[in-house]
């Protein structure tokens, strides 16, 4: 039986540029990526050197504080080349693709009949660990930790997002084995949240306990669904991994294969193709969307918490979409001024836009003004649906006042939660970024 979660605070952003759910197959790219710092706070070590043959599910580095967390390679290939920034830190590890995936063979388990430990080496060797994130300070999970719960949030309200019941649809005998496989991870229950698109695919899913969520965005977050159903207190652990993660994880105990399928939904105004991509993880954006101007941006995820990228680059491991909009390199003549521009959406009502709910609207990545100081409108309480106070916690972060921040709820909380609190806010800050630093001074801290 499932429950109702109803979330009224949040925004609903309306955005021209929305995919068609037709789902076709994706050229297959020259070259795939996997890339470090898409894993915060992993310092990888390498296993393999430029040259090497590989086969899809192989190991190519592990996490240098926790060996148990491993990456495997989601194609059959070479390594072409290890990327290196400053201080030679790894950027991004690029493997040149065989025309067709070989595996490596794990070979087949059923997950609900075999032990806890036996799943949960299956699911770390062969790279699946990546997918399952903790709460608090929304990492990559530690695997010596048992959570008291899972969440998994196949619920979407971000703008423009791929819509998680199309992308499952197809996959629900190994989204099962998935769930089978995680629930031998924790002695709590495993969360499912849905929304009606998705509920429609995953009422009928096994061994978990379902939620149907209501309300604008950000009410698909899975730290709002957590906050809403099991919150978290200091000490406790609570693992997340994503529904087409999910799949992944089955597949490997059903066939025994790595397969590292990535359904891409190209979205976005400046999009010429917007439809659903069967792609695989760490593929070439330029396979997707094919030439583009200088004037459009490129961005991996959504249009709140996407990272940009430029052509020719890969998506990034954990993103589902690409977004194409407009760059901001235009300036308004006395944009100060209020209804002066009303074919741009505005939440504080300085355009007529707040007139029409249910228009569409095309954004760029103007700011609309420069940092400034922090002020008190009540506007970042509007969009946070958490009993959370936001521009208090913020200040704590950026004071580095741990004691502040604990009281304030850093806890409960990731980046992505602080995406709508970012768009509305006047003072400009990168919210996002903030509250980043303000969870890895806890990791640091605290641990």
């Amino acid at each position: 039986m499932s429950k109702d979660i109803r979330i009224k605070r949040g925004l609903t952003l309306r955005l021209e540029g929305e995919a068609e759910k037709e789902l076709v197959k994706a050229p297959r790219s020259k070259t795939y990526s996997i890339k470090p710092p898409d894993f915060h706070t992993v310092v990888p070590k390498m296993v393999v050197k430029e040259g090497a043959k590989l086969l899809a599910g192989d190991e190519i580095f592990y996490s240098k504080y926790t060996d148990q967390i491993r990456f495997t390679t989601p194609v059959s290939g070479v390594l072409k080349e290890i990327k290196r920034g400053d201080k030679r830190r790894i950027l991004e590890v690029i493997i040149e693709a065989d025309p067709e995936n070989v595996y490596r063979d794990f070979g087949k388990m059923d997950a609900a009949k075999a032990e806890a430990k036996d799943v949960k080496e299956r699911i770390l060797e062969s790279g699946c660990g990546a997918f399952i994130y903790q709460r608090p300070y929304d990492i990559v999970a530690d695997p010596a930790d048992t959570p008291k719960a899972i969440f998994i949030s196949a619920a979407t309200t971000a703008p423009l997002a791929a819509d998680k019941g199309f992308i499952i649809k197809d996959k629900l005998e190994a989204f099962q084995e998935g769930i089978n496989a995680l629930k031998k991870l924790t002695p709590g229950t495993v969360h499912l949240c849905v929304d009606d698109s998705s509920a429609e695919y995953l009422k009928n899913i096994q061994g978990v306990e379902l939620h149907h969520v209501k309300g604008p965005h950000p009410a698909g977050n899975v730290g709002v669904q957590i906050h809403k159903i099991d919150p978290i207190n200091r000490g406790e652990r609570v693992w997340t991994v994503g529904v087409e993660d999910v799949a992944i994880i089955g597949n490997v105990f059903l066939t025994g294969e790595f397969r590292a399928e990535r359904t891409i939904a190209v979205t976005g105004s400046e999009a010429s193709n917007r439809k659903y991509f069967q792609a695989i993880i760490g593929a070439n954006v330029a396979d997707f969307i094919g030439e583009v101007s200088d004037s459009v941006r490129i961005i991996s995820g959504d249009v709140l918490t996407g990272t940009k990228l430029s052509n020719g680059q890969h998506i990034c491991f954990h993103d589902n979409e690409v977004t194409m909009i407009p760059e901001g390199d235009n300036y308004r003549l006395f944009g100060w001024l209020p209804f002066t521009y009303n074919n741009i959406h505005s939440n504080s009502r300085t355009s007529l836009s707040w007139l029409f709910p249910k228009k569409k609207y095309t954004p760029t990545t103007n700011l609309n003004g420069e940092e400034r100081a922090l002020v008190v409108t009540g506007e970042m309480e509007e969009v946070l649906p958490m009993d959370v106070y936001p521009m208090q916690l913020i200040k704590a972060c950026m004071a580095g006042d741990i004691e502040k921040m604990e009281n304030l709820g850093i806890y409960e909380v990731a980046p992505e939660d602080f995406a709508l609190v970012e768009y509305v806010n006047t003072s400009k800050l990168e919210v996002q970024e903030v509250i980043r630093l303000g969870l890895d001074l806890m990791i640091t801290e605290v641990g």
